[in-house]
């Protein structure tokens, strides 16, 4: 029997959180229920249900790319209930912690949506920073919608972080034109004097930039067939590459559309723990048996 499960709402272990208010001068505390969560489990359920069992500031960080724009049918997925989301997200998100947000706009009688930059805004009035907007680079894939533009290759991976992000592990694999040692100069200033300066000098490699090239479809986005059962996966890569540059070893990462189960399998991969949300059992199956043949799947006790 595999140690990964899939928990329905039903499973719930009730823990209280108190809160208090004043009225007419009266301090009251209100205990407000909350579930305990399991940790490495996806549940096949709606991400407001999941979010409402955390307590503040409770993940480190979230990766997804939600079905932005209906442009594909996801078996049971709607996204009519962005704005509680968001606002969820910024609650249950620890201070100094990133949610990347994986998305595009569709293309209707020649006009682009703008839903991702109306997501990216409706998140700063909650409460992120916009840290980063990303390009999310792929082989161009024809003019989704619009067949008088340029070829669309591109898709926004936004950065939202909660205050500074607490943890930065910038990817070092950008080749440099050429690698030097440091040497020393001089600068003559405005008295006429000579300043001695020490210049660094340069790696053989640099931190990358943040438009990340990946490419997709079998045999790239996934090392597993398994993914390919779910209509729009994303780079096992691209989870990847953001989990370790936002996160450390032993940190909570979760997906509110966990879909194949791309962010649970990277995050397993790379020492994260892991809680998903996903409506769909047909794609809950899916992401559990693509995790059962990630061997260092564990089971931690509840929080």
């Amino acid at each position: 029997m595999s140690n990964l499960q899939v928990i329905t709402s039903l499973d719930r272990h009730q823990i209280q959180k108190k809160t208090s208010k004043k009225v007419n001068g009266h301090k009251y505390v209100k205990k407000i229920k909350r579930n305990k969560l399991r940790l490495n489990y996806i549940y096949n359920e709606n991400c407001l249900d999941t979010m409402s069992k955390m307590s503040d500031d409770f993940i480190d960080m979230t990766v997804t790319s939600p079905p932005y724009d209906d442009m594909r049918s996801y078996s049971g997925n709607s996204f009519s209930e962005f704005e509680s989301i968001a606002k969820e997200l910024y609650r249950v998100t620890k201070k100094g912690g990133v949610v990347v947000w994986v998305v595009g706009d569709q293309t209707i009688k020649g006009n682009e949506t703008g839903t991702s930059f109306k997501q990216a805004l409706h998140f700063k009035d909650v409460g992120f920073d916009l840290f980063d907007t990303m390009i999310y680079l792929k082989p161009p894939r024809g003019a989704v919608g619009n067949n008088k533009t340029y070829w669309q290759t591109f898709e926004y991976m936004f950065v939202l972080s909660k205050g500074k992000p607490k943890t930065i592990n910038p990817i070092v694999d950008r080749e440099n034109k050429e690698a030097r040692n440091g040497d020393s100069g001089t600068k003559r200033l405005h008295n006429g004097s000579l300043l001695r300066l020490k210049r660094g000098g340069y790696s053989k490699y640099g931190r990358r930039t943040n438009v990340w090239e990946y490419l997709i479809g079998k045999g790239h986005s996934a090392s597993d067939k398994i993914a390919h059962e779910h209509p729009a996966i994303f780079p096992e890569k691209l989870a990847q590459d953001h989990i370790v540059s936002w996160s450390n070893k032993g940190d909570l990462v979760y997906d509110p559309f966990m879909g194949s189960g791309t962010t649970a399998k990277m995050a397993t991969i790379n020492d994260r723990k892991y809680i998903g949300s996903e409506i769909s059992s047909e794609y809950c199956k899916v992401a559990r048996r693509r995790l059962e043949s990630v061997t260092s799947v564990m089971t931690l006790p509840a929080i």
